[in-house]
C-alpha cells in the first residue's frame, strides 16, 4: 500500500540559512509516527513545510495527490489537521466557540465524536478556554483536528511545558486520537513516544539520519543515546 503522506527532497532556507537539507519521510495510514530529534534538528519547520507555512522545495504529496504547489488554506482542505506546538487556543473565547471556529465548510463536523473522545470539553463549553489547564487546552487544540473529516494529523510537541500526570493525559487523548486518523508527531517525550509511536524518523541538523520501527529504535539504548542525546 502507498504511503499517506509521501515527502521528499524538503529543502527549506531561510535568507542564507539552510534548515531542511532533502528531508524524506513517508506516513502510513494508520498509527502514529514520531518525528524525533535533538532541539533545532528541524522537526517543527518539518511539519510547517508540509502544511505550506514556510517557503520550501521538494515534493510532498497526499495519497495520490502531489499538494506541494497548493497554498496552505487548500492544503488544510485536503484532509490535513494541524495542532500547533503552543496549541493557540483563543483564551478569551469559550472552549465551544474554539470547536466552532475550527469547523471547515459546510461539514460534516464531528462534534458528537469530540465530546465522545473528550467529554471533559462538553462539561467545560461555556469556561473560557484561557483559565484551562495546559492539558485541557491540548484536548481543545486535539479536538479542534479531530472535527473535521481529516485524513492526517500533524502534531508538534503536545506535553510541552505540561506537568507529568497532564502528560500522561494527553498520551491518553493521542492515542484515542490515533485509533481514528493517523498522526505525525512530533515529541521529546520519548516515554510517550514508546507508549504510542509505531514509526520512528530522526532529524539531525535538517537532514533524516534513522528511519525505523519505534520499537526498534528505543529498545536500543546506544542507538538511542547516539541519536537523540538521551538513554
Amino acid at each position: 500500500m502507498t504511503a499517506l503522506l509521501d515527502v521528499s527532497e524538503l529543502t527549506v532556507r531561510f535568507g542564507s540559512s539552510q534548515i531542511l537539507h532533502g528531508v524524506g519521510l513517508t506516513v502510513a495510514h494508520q498509527g502514529v509516527t514520531a518525528l524525533l530529534g535533538r532541539n533545532g534538528a528541524g522537526k517543527t519547520t518539518t511539519l510547517k513545510a508540509v502544511l505550506g507555512l514556510v517557503p520550501r522545495t521538494g515534493r510532498i504529496r497526499l495519497a495520490d495527490e502531489d499538494i506541494t504547489a497548493l497554498p496552505t488554506h487548500a492544503i488544510v482542505r485536503r484532509g490535513l489537521g494541524y495542532a500547533p506546538e503552543d496549541r493557540n487556543v483563543f483564551a478569551s473565547l469559550t472552549v465551544t466557540e474554539n470547536l466552532e471556529l475550527a469547523a471547515r465548510g459546510s461539514g460534516p463536523h464531528h462534534y458528537d465524536l469530540v465530546y465522545d473522545m473528550f467529554p471533559e470539553l462538553k462539561q467545560r463549553g461555556k469556561q473560557r478556554a484561557g483559565s484551562l489547564s495546559g492539558g485541557q487546552q491540548q484536548m481543545v487544540a486535539i479536538g479542534r483536528t479531530l472535527l473535521n473529516d481529516n485524513r492526517l494529523l500533524l502534531v508538534d510537541e503536545p506535553t510541552k511545558g505540561l506537568a507529568p500526570k497532564i502528560v500522561t493525559e494527553v498520551a491518553d487523548v493521542l492515542a484515542r486520537a490515533a485509533e481514528k486518523v493517523p498522526i505525525l508527531l512530533v515529541e521529546q517525550n520519548l516515554a510517550l513516544v514508546r507508549r504510542i509511536a509505531d514509526h520512528a524518523v530522526v532529524l539531525e541538523q535538517g537532514s533524516v539520519v534513522h528511519t525505523s520501527a519505534a520499537a526498534d529504535l528505543l529498545t536500543d539504548a546506544d542507538l538511542t543515546r547516539e541519536l537523540l542525546g538521551v538513554a
